[in-house]
């Protein structure tokens, strides 16, 4: 009967895709390969015996079918993967395709609003501190317009340095496991082929519908990859940064914060300067921070807000550091 048949193919299922690859997972593990070999042996014969009894299901669906008889309705998984819901095409229309594409180049646009909201933050509260220190030792402008862009410029270089260096260190790691998951691929197709059954098992299919998936997906080596990547290791090649862009995004975005805190120094030479400078940090700060709601869809007043208390307060420890070393060493400034 078809129950029957049923019956046998999902116990079919369970032992050539989930119980023989853990069989010789152990086997090789225990240092026994000439059972891993036998392991194999066996699921090569229970893969032959599933496709065996698959194919009587399907002849006895048909003739029940044909006779008359109710026969046994395909399940909306089956359907999701053998064909389109009725009424959408076959093909995704180009402008789909195209929106697609468009949106995952939106997302890594947005991504590096990281490096935009770290390197103006940095390069506003680091210039104000240097600007404003030197200012209140000196009194001289030349001096603190020397300080305030010598600082500009060598933390542009080494923002955007440490920033190209972290990214490809991320991305040589993320490409080294990427290039582990394809010699397990090609050494071991059969276990990663169970790992990826149970992954869908354990997003809510059946066994059934996750092994067919499954086949389906391992049909395409490339695809076979990329799904494993994402679904076991975490990682998507779409994703993967551009340390170069990376670096140029941190490099501009500090030098344009460090810019802001050096304007007033173009039109004031007292010492009064100083809190001027401040205050259009303390402003610009704000500013990011609203920048930055527009880019996460946040609020932009608790966004502004955010970003301004810590940058105000990154800049008032740095303030106290730099006046209790001085002290601590016994130094008059």
């Amino acid at each position: 009967t078809a129950e029957n048949l049923r019956l046998v193919v999902e116990e079919e299922s369970f032992e050539s895709g989930r119980m023989y690859p853990k069989m010789i997972e152990a086997a090789i593990a225990a240092g026994r390969p000439d059972a891993a070999d036998s392991f194999r042996l066996a699921m090569e014969r229970e893969h032959y015996h599933l496709k065996l009894f698959r194919d009587a299901l399907t002849q006895l669906e048909k003739k029940l079918g044909a006779s008359g008889k109710a026969a046994v309705p395909s399940r909306p998984a089956d359907r999701a993967i053998d064909a389109p819901p009725a009424g959408l095409p076959r093909e995704q229309p180009v402008s789909s395709l195209k929106e697609v594409k468009g949106e995952k180049g939106r997302i890594a646009t947005l991504q590096r609003i990281r490096e935009v909201v770290f390197g103006m933050q940095d390069g506003l509260v680091s210039t104000v501190a240097v600007a404003s220190s030197v200012m209140a030792a000196t009194g001289a402008r030349p001096v603190v317009f020397v300080a305030g862009f010598t600082s500009a410029l060598a933390g542009m270089v080494s923002m955007g340095t440490g920033s190209y260096l972290s990214s490809k260190a991320e991305k040589d790691l993320h490409l080294s496991e990427i290039e582990q998951e394809a010699r397990e691929l090609e050494a071991k197709p059969e276990e990663e082929l169970a790992e990826l059954i149970e992954i869908y098992r354990q997003e809510g299919l059946t066994l059934e519908e996750a092994e067919r998936l499954a086949e389906r997906v391992a049909s395409d080596r490339d695809l076979w990859l990329k799904t494993l990547a994402e679904k076991e290791l975490g990682l998507s090649l779409d994703s993967l940064q551009n340390p170069a862009k990376d670096a140029v995004t941190m490099g501009i975005s500090f030098v344009a914060g460090a810019v802001v805190p050096m304007i007033p120094y173009f039109f004031m030479g007292t010492r009064s300067v100083i809190w001027v400078s401040i205050l259009l940090t303390v402003i610009a700060l704000f500013i990011v921070g609203i920048i930055k709601a527009k880019a996460t869809q946040k609020r932009p007043l608790r966004s502004g807000l955010e970003i301004m208390a810590l940058g105000t307060a990154s800049g008032l420890l740095g303030y106290l550091i730099g006046w209790f070393i001085p002290w601590f060493f016994g130094i008059q400034l």
